[in-house]
């Protein structure tokens, strides 16, 4: 096999046989773990008269109950209390079907779509007994949430890790290259998440100890929405960002132990050091948040969902995958979850 210092001329040979060994020791197709979500925790969400109430429901799920009342109108007795909850578009919600209004004073959504988000107002009124006079008026109290859809960000990772080879005109290097790329492809095929946006470039680096050295700088991104994702997303519509996040997660795991591997592979299996190898610990890798079109972050205006992709405002859309909600400067219709202006 060549050594750290062969030719232009020793071909990538022994580099192929390495990374087939490492592949090899992966154990590529292992059967994915499902998840699944079995418990839902009731809660409440008390209304202010000092300020609207800001609620964040994840698509497809239902919100928390929504009270008429804040906390310490809810430790008072109400005499003849009447609740009229209007939703976004202005009209009642009693009888609506995507309402549950079952208990007094409380409201829950049911399913809750981009579509539905916008405010959410209550009136209540009760009579109030005067003691000295006896006599009964009226008082009215106005409560408003603001509720928005929200979505979990889909998560690509950035990888960058390197290679020490003998130079950099070395024509082995970009078969290398390719050859690598099939093999983290073969390594995270079943998990339908692909790599993309892949480069590398040689560096002539000086080292205090080693003198002279050229390293490959190997970037790529293992993004989650490869041939089949839609599919798998049919499946489980209604938490298609968890499943595809957790196998996007599982495709990073694979290709981190891929590179773990390698030294002690290059230590136990090969005599001699090939051309172009691995230099160890050099693997790093960042996340990169995505949004869904029609959603986006923006952690000062929804601080209590920082990191969520909120659905995008009136005014607002996002047509594609970006991370945030663009202004439309002359929006045709008002709505939210715009994914065109």
């Amino acid at each position: 096999m060549a050594g750290g210092t062969g030719s232009a001329h020793s071909g990538p040979g022994p580099i192929l046989r390495l990374l087939a060994v490492l592949a090899a020791l992966h154990g590529v197709g292992a059967e994915e773990e499902q998840r699944f979500v079995g418990l839902v925790e009731e809660n409440y969400v008390y209304g202010n008269l000092k300020h609207e109430v800001n609620i964040y429901v994840k698509v497809f799920t239902n919100s928390p109950f929504l009270l008429c009342m804040d906390l310490a109108r809810a430790q008072e007795e109400l005499i003849d209390p009447n609740y009229l909850w209007i939703g976004p578009d202005g009209r009642r919600l009693e009888g609506q079907l995507h309402v549950n209004l079952l208990e007094p004073g409380k409201l829950m959504l049911l399913g809750f779509k981009e579509s539905m988000s916008g405010a959410y107002t209550c009136a209540l009124s009760h009579q109030v007994l005067e003691t000295t006079t006896q006599k009964e008026r009226e008082v009215s109290e106005t409560y408003r949430f603001m509720v928005y859809a929200y979505r979990e960000a889909d998560h690509t990772y950035q990888v960058l890790t390197r290679f020490t080879t003998s130079k950099c005109e070395l024509r082995a290097n970009s078969l290398f290259f390719g050859e690598l790329l099939r093999v983290l492809t073969n390594i995270i095929s079943d998990l339908t998440c692909h790599i993309t946006k892949s480069s590398y470039k040689c560096h002539s680096i000086r080292t205090p100890k080693q003198g002279l050295l050229h390293e490959l700088f190997v970037r790529f991104q293992v993004n989650p929405f490869g041939q089949g994702w839609e599919e798998v997303c049919k499946q489980v519509p209604y938490d298609c960002e968890d499943v595809t996040n957790m196998r996007v997660q599982e495709a990073r795991d694979r290709i981190e132990e891929f590179f773990q591997k390698q030294t002690g592979v290059l230590r136990h299996e090969f005599q001699t050091v090939p051309t172009i190898h691995y230099v160890e610990n050099s693997f790093s890798v960042t996340p990169i948040d995505s949004c869904r079109p029609g959603f986006g972050k923006n952690n000062a205006k929804h601080r209590g969902c920082a990191g969520c992709c909120v659905v995008c405002e009136p005014g607002t859309y996002s047509p594609d995958n970006r991370v945030t909600c663009q202004v439309c400067l002359h929006p045709r219709v008002r709505m939210y979850g715009a994914r065109l202006c």
